[in-house]
């Protein structure tokens, strides 16, 4: 059996509930299934979730995009809908809960049991892009007075209800981190050892208010499974895993790429997006733009003499302007990756622009010696010499304002994401036509 398949004959209504369709999806991964119903509409979605298990459930409904779980919700029944929300980890429940709108979360809560209710609370209370948003109260803590085989035992109880148990974290009698402890070590100690002589106190923590995108950094660097969550008064609140880490890492990079080609806000995926949000997010930068590009048009207006003389600098033009933009955005996506990486910090651009002008001098050199011959041939060594001139300041002005310009948008508290691509290629467009027959009336007149 296939998805395939199993979605003909939910549509159709032949065999929709069979034993085989029921074990093909117990077979089946959660994540797998999850992209198999965002293929389809709510109605056969419920059908695919009610050939399985709550807990299973669950997992799918964790691995769907905000947007289907929220179709999901507004066509479920409350109680049944509170069932599975109960099932899920405390991470993704509150992440469900946020993508709601508030009538549709003060329908779900109280049909919840009260844990899950102030769980949800506290978890959502917390400012979108923190670790604090991202965070499970899923997670194992241990007292440094318990012995190895007590620890165990704690644990052999507790794992069905936490998100990991490979690390439990150490805590003193005001919950005030103190250590941590792998499962591995309390497996080889000796049933009798303390926890607080096999723990490790050196334990990596992340604040509450800490930047999710900065958390997630910090689990890749020290190649962690998760790191504890602590307050202001040290005290541990809840734990962000890998998987969390690699959801801020992916949908940090989908806003990065949107805002490289200044599509702003889009918050839904392409494929389910309505025409108004798509369209919302794209006519901003493009209408301010266009306004931006009028300069280009003055630009040329202000050299009609030039050109009515020397018609043949018209044919190097789009070369030239497409050069110093296609210059800029490389600069541009160099540095601003550099800075998400944190590879290169704010401190950093003096020593950048000199790397810079070095690499772009030799670009806009290489690139001038390739069209002289072109010049040369189609207007004459004067038109040559300014056709090569003017490419080579025009990619060193283009790769400069690629380079300079996230730096400067990161002083001004903006997101140096969007210094790439439409915006650099327009501002070079407009250095380079004034640049370009600011040359040519130089040399040719």
């Amino acid at each position: 059996m296939t998805f395939e398949t199993l979605a003909h004959a939910l549509v159709t209504g032949s065999n929709a509930d069979t034993k085989n369709n029921r074990e093909f999806i117990a077979s089946r991964h959660a994540a797998d299934i999850a992209q198999f119903l965002k293929e389809h509409d709510a109605e056969i979605d419920w059908r695919v979730l009610d050939l399985m298990d709550l807990s299973k459930q669950a997992d799918v409904l964790s691995y769907l995009d905000r947007g289907t779980q929220v179709e999901l919700a507004k066509s479920a029944p409350r109680k049944r809908l509170a069932s599975i929300v109960t099932e899920m980890n405390s991470d993704d429940r509150a992440d469900f809960f946020n993508a709601l709108t508030e009538d549709e979360q003060e329908a779900l809560l109280p049909a919840l049991a009260q844990a899950e209710r102030e769980d949800i609370r506290r978890l959502a209370a917390y400012e979108e892009g923190t670790a604090g948003a991202i965070m499970t109260s899923d997670y194992a803590v241990l007292s440094p007075e318990l012995t190895a085989r007590q620890a165990l035992d704690k644990l052999r109880l507790e794992a069905p209800d936490k998100e990991t148990i490979n690390r439990s974290y150490v805590v003193d009698e005001d919950r005030k981190l103190i250590g941590s402890v792998r499962l591995q070590d309390l497996i080889l100690a000796s049933p009798a050892s303390r926890i607080g002589n096999v723990m490790e106190r050196d334990t990596r923590a992340v604040r509450v208010d800490e930047d999710q995108e900065e958390v997630a950094r910090k689990i890749a660097h020290y190649d962690q499974i998760a790191l504890p969550v602590i307050d202001a008064d040290e005290r541990i609140v809840g734990i962000v895993t890998y998987d969390d880490a690699l959801d801020v890492l992916t949908q940090e990079a989908t806003e990065d790429f949107h805002k490289s080609s200044t599509v702003r806000g889009l918050t839904e995926s392409v494929g389910r997006a309505s025409i108004f949000i798509l369209y919302r997010a794209r006519v901003g930068w493009l209408v301010l733009l266009v306004f931006g590009n009028i300069f280009s048009g003055a630009g040329l207006a202000h050299f009609e003499d030039v050109i009515a003389v020397h018609m043949a600098l018209l044919f190097f033009l789009p070369l030239l302007i497409a050069s110093g933009g296609n210059a800029g955005t490389q600069a541009s996506t160099l540095t601003i990756r550099a800075m998400a990486t944190g590879d290169v910090r704010p401190r950093d651009w003096t020593r950048m622009l000199g790397r810079e002008i070095l690499v772009a001098g030799l670009l806009g050199l290489t690139m001038a010696l390739a069209i002289y011959g072109i010049g040369a041939w189609r207007g004459g060594p004067d038109i040559a010499a300014t056709v090569s001139i003017s490419m080579m300041i025009i990619v060193l002005a283009g790769s400069l304002i690629g380079m300079i310009l996230p730096f400067i948008l990161e002083r001004a508290h903006m997101d140096p994401a969007t210094a790439s691509g439409p915006l650099v290629a327009s501002i070079a467009d407009v250095m380079g036509i004034l640049i370009y027959f600011g040359i040519a009336q130089t040399i040719l007149n």
